[in-house]
């Protein structure tokens, strides 16, 4: 949920935050640097400016102008930004109370923790160990049966690797929270402290170019000079294309700025064969399109604008909150008994349904709670249950007006007429 415009404008008029992780610790040394993770940070350092500065020269500098040059140590100092990406477990205590920790957590289906591990600094090495948990399954069949052409796994590389970095990158370490790390049977989760700075989901897909203002701008420098992230502002937007690629969900952004989190579902399985097809099917379709069509295939609300421009595209159907993907498109994907389950029977269907009930109970009659028991199933898969109740006493009320069923002497139960039974076999 994002703030609201007087608080969004009441940020901007505030002087800028100083960079938390760009300050100085007086008593940290390159002694408290893991000597892995320098080397490693050099090797990446070459790679990313390989086109400016040639390899010879980076390996002439010494530890202190490598790290000066990766903008790590300043005036002879270390960063805490090099605490966090290149410093031994230990040398956390040098920039307490702050929380440099990723804890990973195994869930299964019925969300009970089955396995759980902290993960600690050096981050630039501590991500290929959190990214090591993952189970990440090779698929070979899609549903209905119908074959990948190459197998293929569960989670992108790239996405499960760019989710993690843009956490340790963006995460407020002044809220002394850690980075949590939730792998369930087929998502991802991602969560830290801070507010989204974009606003929303839909600024970030949109903006152009790298953002105007970054929490921690020292800490985002060296991951990108270690190949970690990008400051071109293409991270979320390339995750999200990789997910509409693979024909998977998008994934879902969990953003409250009053609260100060930010989390990110990452979906390794289909929900909506519908939603599926329809990516296979239509190339065209933007990617802001994507984004609004997977939240109708999650029963996720849309703005008004959104369902407007998707009506007009003939994309969905419905009215607000329960939109459903339109009969139009469930044709073109060849998807009707999905769209059928989606959307629900039709009326004359289900009444057909209520006199086939009461024929079955005869004299004995029926109650509306066993009218639910048999229809249930037959009502859009959005519907609540009282949604669904009251839809079943609204066709009891009508079909009494029109003397297919009537009350029994109790009032409690309600019997077929003849009227009733002539129009079951009609």
């Amino acid at each position: 949920k994002p703030l609201n415009q007087a608080k969004q404008d009441a940020i901007r008029q505030q002087p800028p935050i100083p960079d938390w992780t760009a300050q100085l610790v007086p008593n940290a040394t390159i002694n408290d640097l893991d000597e892995l993770a320098v080397a490693t940070a050099k090797v990446m350092f070459k790679k990313v400016h390989s086109s400016s500065i040639p390899a010879e020269e980076i390996d002439a500098w010494t530890t202190e102008e490598f790290l000066a040059n990766s903008m790590m140590m300043r005036d002879g100092q270390i960063t805490r930004a090099a605490i966090l990406l290149l410093g031994k477990p230990l040398s956390i205590q040098k920039i307490h109370p702050a929380v440099a920790q990723i804890t990973w957590t195994w869930e299964d289906e019925e969300g009970i923790v089955q396995d759980y591990e902290h993960f600690s600094i050096p981050f630039i090495l501590t991500v290929d160990k959190v990214l090591g948990k993952i189970r990440n399954k090779t698929m070979r069949e899609l549903p209905g049966g119908t074959l990948f052409p190459d197998t293929m796994k569960q989670y992108d590389e790239y996405t499960i690797r760019e989710a993690l970095h843009n956490a340790i990158a963006h995460q407020d370490y002044t809220l002394q929270q850690r980075i949590v790390f939730v792998e369930g049977p087929s998502t991802l989760y991602y969560g830290n402290g801070g507010s989204f700075i974009p606003g929303t989901i839909e600024n970030a897909l949109e903006h152009k170019g790298p953002q105007f203002h970054y929490r921690n701008e020292c800490l985002c420098r060296g991951m990108v000079n270690f190949n970690m992230i990008d400051t071109v502002g293409r991270g979320i937007k390339k995750i999200y294309t990789e997910q509409r690629n693979r024909f998977f969900p998008m994934p879902d952004y969990d953003i409250d700025n009053e609260h100060r989190t930010v989390g990110v579902t990452i979906y390794g399985k289909m929900i909506d064969e519908k939603y599926t097809n329809l990516l296979k099917t239509n190339s065209s379709l933007s990617l802001k399109e994507c984004l609004w069509l997977d939240a109708v295939q999650k029963h996720h609300p849309i703005t008004k604008e959104a369902a407007k421009h998707l009506y007009e595209k003939g994309l969905i159907e419905g009215r607000a909150p329960h939109y459903t993907i339109s009969l139009k498109v469930a044709k073109l994907t060849n998807q009707i008994g999905h769209y059928t389950k989606e959307k629900g029977l039709a009326e004359n269907s289900i009444q057909k349904l209520l006199l086939q009930l009461a024929h079955n109970a005869g004299e004995l009659g029926f109650q509306r709670k066993d009218a639910f028991e048999t229809l249930q199933h037959v009502f859009p898969a959005n519907n609540t249950r009282d949604e669904k109740l009251r839809k079943i006493g609204r066709l009891l009320v009508n079909m009494a007006k029109d003397k297919l069923i009537v009350k029994s002497s109790n009032g409690k139960k309600w019997l077929i007429t003849e009227i009733g039974e002539k129009e079951l076999y009609s």
